[in-house]
């Protein structure tokens, strides 16, 4: 019997080999047809046969099948080949399916109870009655091992499968007269291995695959109507216009850039570290907020000429206007510079000297435009 059980297991390991498929889940209902070689238990002293089986089943679920199969093998005596041996049955086969996604194979187990009998003639030369006939049937269990893969139109198994018959050995008690020792063994059941190849074809047309799930209703989170940049929901002022500053809740803010600290030494247009300070700042208020267009403006205290506080103010703009824009700023966002001259004084000082000499008129501003 060991040696059997190792042929068995050659067999179906070959077999096995060959099989690489994977196996969508499918709930219709499937023919089966497999055909194999039944290596018999010897102690029914018969030799291995080849057998055939047809059934029909269905997935229960992505890992489960359930199949109904009727079996038939006709082995033959070891000591006498003309007599006839036929078994044949049905087993009610449930498997257990390890499919893993993106793998083109899935190995399985089975395990099956039905119900086996046996048509045997049994020789008892020379009595008169030889040969005799006898019929048995039984509960037959099975478990197995097996792969299973998809071809497409059909699937494809491969199985390695022990199968037992709790069938009484009665034979000696029903012959005529004594017969050989080696047939009166006792037995109340036999192990027989099925190492076999089959087929699975799917009836009836391919289950369309799900519908997709309906898109999920507008939400005014998703919508921005008005394209200031916060949702719907958030939005408080829906009507905002292109160029605003706006804040978190959507309406327009009022944005103000204090340069007052920007101011210039006397007759001087060249920028003073704390007046760099003050320009990086009011950089990042522009980063801040793409929209904002300002006017830079340069004034002048009131000591000199209208004409030479005129093209002082100018300087004194050109200055912060080009720190601007080499610092990332566009131009476009920029009006100017524009100079002022001594007209727009913050504290009017008069022309007497050394009165006319003001630092908080000695300034450029930013003045927003939007």
């Amino acid at each position: 019997m060991k040696k059997n059980l190792l042929c068995a297991a050659l067999l179906g390991g070959l077999s096995v080999a060959h099989i690489a498929h994977a196996q969508d889940f499918d709930d219709r209902w499937y023919l089966t047809g497999s055909v194999g070689f039944n290596i018999q238990d010897n102690d029914r002293d018969t030799r291995n046969a080849p057998f055939g089986a047809i059934g029909f089943g269905k997935f229960l679920s992505p890992n489960w099948s359930l199949d109904g199969e009727l079996n038939y093998q006709k082995p033959v005596w070891d000591s006498n080949q003309d007599l006839n041996w036929s078994q044949y049955g049905i087993s009610f086969d449930l498997r257990r399916h390890f499919i893993a996604e993106g793998r083109n194979w899935n190995p399985y187990i089975v395990m099956g109870l039905g119900y086996q009998r046996e048509e045997i003639e049994s020789d008892n030369f020379p009595n008169p009655d030889s040969p005799f006939e006898e019929e048995e049937g039984a509960v037959a269990g099975k478990f197995g091992i097996g792969m299973q893969g998809d071809m497409g139109r059909y699937g494809i198994r491969a199985e390695l499968a022990y199968r037992a018959v709790a069938i009484n050995d009665t034979r000696a008690q029903l012959l005529l007269d004594d017969p050989p020792p080696e047939r009166n063994d006792g037995e109340d059941w036999y192990g027989d291995v099925l190492a076999s190849i089959g087929i699975v074809v799917p009836l009836g047309p391919e289950p369309a695959p799900a519908a997709p799930p309906p898109p999920p209703a507008p939400s005014c989170a998703d919508g921005d109507d008005d394209g200031d940049g916060v949702n719907n929901c958030d939005d408080k002022c829906p009507g905002s216009q292109a160029g605003q500053t706006i804040g978190p809740d959507g309406c327009p803010v009022p944005v103000s850039i204090d340069l007052k600290g920007v101011n210039f030494d006397f007759d001087k247009s060249t920028l003073r570290p704390d007046a760099v300070q003050i320009l990086n700042e009011a950089v990042e208020i522009f980063k801040r907020y793409p929209e904002l267009k300002a006017e830079v403006a340069g004034h002048t205290d009131q000591c000199g000429t209208d004409a030479y506080n005129q093209s002082l103010s100018e300087r004194r703009s050109r200055a912060v206007y080009d720190y601007l824009t080499s610092n990332g700023i566009d131009a476009a966002r920029l009006t100017g510079p524009n100079g002022y001259g001594e007209s727009r004084p913050l504290e009017d000082m008069g022309q007497t000297m050394p009165g006319c000499k003001s630092e908080r008129n000695r300034r450029t501003e930013l003045n927003v435009q939007n």
